[in-house]
């Protein structure tokens, strides 16, 4: 156990990139590595030494971040429906501290988004991405294409003076 967790423990700086990429919020993209990282340890017998530590954990943490999406829909058609049962009053907005190639990221779908952060960022090959997102390595692929050409086209047509991009002090990035 000790030494699954001493190798758990080397994935986390690329698991809390693809929690941000996913989450787009530091604090959800925390609590989305932390909730990973405790299903990981409880759940140690369950993983295939075959398909590779670190697929098996970023697909633990894509599943929870799947899940947290389907709750909060769920939350938010019940506050539509029974607008008096949301008894705390609505906080403001967190301001998002981006730099131009996120703020284009950000503009993707996230089924590209997700592909282009496995691969590119996380240096996932196409069957690892393919086994974390469980998809076939195809759909892989052309998501991926779609990413790079979108994220180029956005780029291209913006001028860096027109974006506002804010520098902030996240020692995380």
């Amino acid at each position: 156990m000790d030494n699954l967790r001493s190798v758990i423990t080397v994935e986390i700086p690329h698991l809390r990139r693809y929690a941000r990429a996913l989450a787009r919020n530091p604090d959800e993209a925390d609590d989305l590595v932390q909730a990973c990282l405790e299903k990981a340890l409880s759940r140690a017998s369950q993983w295939n030494p075959d398909k590779g530590l670190r697929s098996w954990l970023f697909r633990i943490l894509h599943n929870d971040f799947v899940s947290s999406l389907r709750r909060r829909d769920r939350e938010h058609e019940h506050r539509r429906r029974y607008p008096e049962a949301d008894s705390t009053p609505a906080s403001q907005e967190n301001l998002f501290e981006l730099n131009l190639v996120y703020k284009a990221m950000e503009t993707l779908p996230p089924e590209q988004r997700e592909a282009l952060v496995l691969v590119a960022v996380s240096g996932f090959s196409y069957e690892e991405s393919a086994d974390v997102l469980d998809v076939p390595v195809g759909t892989v692929r052309s998501r991926l294409s779609r990413a790079r050409e979108a994220l180029r086209e956005r780029m291209q047509s913006r001028p860096l003076e027109s974006v506002p991009c804010e520098v902030g002090n996240d020692e995380q990035r």
